[in-house]
């Protein structure tokens, strides 16, 4: 699987011992688990279902845990990985095997590019992987970004593995210290489901925290109306940026606007300007946006 950063202690892999140069230098920057658990691996790919129609991009396939059973169904395999010698001992061990391997970085990748890489026009785009800890997030959001508000773009469906207490964040409900900004920009484009959890004892060597695994579906269109996209992600951030500030306060230094100015807007909505970040939902968070936008 891909490089996957401890959040309390680096460690390297087995069998990288003695490795040198640019490449094993990031490996211990980020520390690296490797699935291992046939079981897990099985059933992270069952989520998503891939069929000879489907384009599946894998990010971070590491040692190939997921690429063996990914390749198997797949109409077409990319699978992207950072780490030079990995993508390079991947490319010898699936050559014939169809599965496609690039070494590039996810944060980097073309998403938006990936409806002309489906065998069949009608099939399925469908992103898989472990998430490195370090990057999961920015990934996340750049999946976010290119996630469909069209039947034709990228990508369609995703099972991804990230840190339990980020994969949290990503479903929670509005209401509780874990819903965030993660969370309303996630769920603005994706239909999130946490689907089971990975304990440590399934990787190579064992990270110190529970892994979990998101089963995403993209939105054809937004839950709620969405006027300026970009607006409201900005309204977001800036909401969620000082949690523990009433919202007025928190949108007011987050938006450079007068606090007043905040107040009278949000009072206008029907939403108390003194309520928290993390009490909104989706919808409220629309309005704010729309309302901001013309104020």
């Amino acid at each position: 699987m891909s490089p996957r950063r401890n959040a309390r202690a680096g460690t390297r892999p087995a069998g990288h011992r003695g490795a040198s140069g640019p490449t094993s230098g990031k490996r211990r920057a980020l520390g690296q688990h490797f699935l291992r658990d046939e079981a897990a691996a099985a059933r992270i790919v069952a989520l998503v279902s891939p069929t000879a129609r489907d384009l599946v991009v894998e990010i971070g396939p590491g040692e190939g845990a997921l690429t063996l059973h990914l390749a198997r169904t797949a109409g077409r395999l990319v699978a992207v990985e950072v780490d030079a010698e990995l993508a390079a001992r991947l490319t010898a061990r699936f050559a014939g095997a169809g599965a496609e391997i690039l070494r590039a970085d996810a944060l980097a990748f073309d998403w938006a590019g990936l409806p002309s890489r489906r065998p069949d026009p009608e099939g399925r785009i469908l992103i898989v992987g472990n998430l490195p800890y370090s990057v999961g997030k920015p990934i996340l959001m750049a999946l976010a970004g290119a996630a469909p508000t069209l039947a034709a773009a990228a990508p369609t469906e995703l099972a991804l593995m990230l840190q339990k207490e980020v994969a949290e964040r990503v479903a929670a409900e509005p209401g509780g210290r874990t819903y965030g900004s993660l969370s309303v920009l996630s769920q603005l484009v994706f239909e999130v489901r946490l689907a089971f959890t990975v304990p440590p004892g399934a990787f190579r060597p064992p990270p110190l925290v529970d892994s979990a695994v998101l089963h995403l579906r993209a939105r054809t269109a937004p839950p709620v109306p969405v006027a300026d996209a970009r607006r409201l992600r900005a309204v977001v951030r800036a909401a969620f940026a000082q949690r523990r500030k009433s919202l007025a306060n928190a949108l007011a230094g987050g938006l450079v606007l007068p606090a007043e100015r905040a107040r009278v807007v949000l009072a206008d909505l029907g939403i108390d300007p003194t309520r928290r970040a993390e009490t909104l939902s989706l919808a409220e968070f629309a309005r704010l946006a729309a309302a901001l936008e013309t104020a």
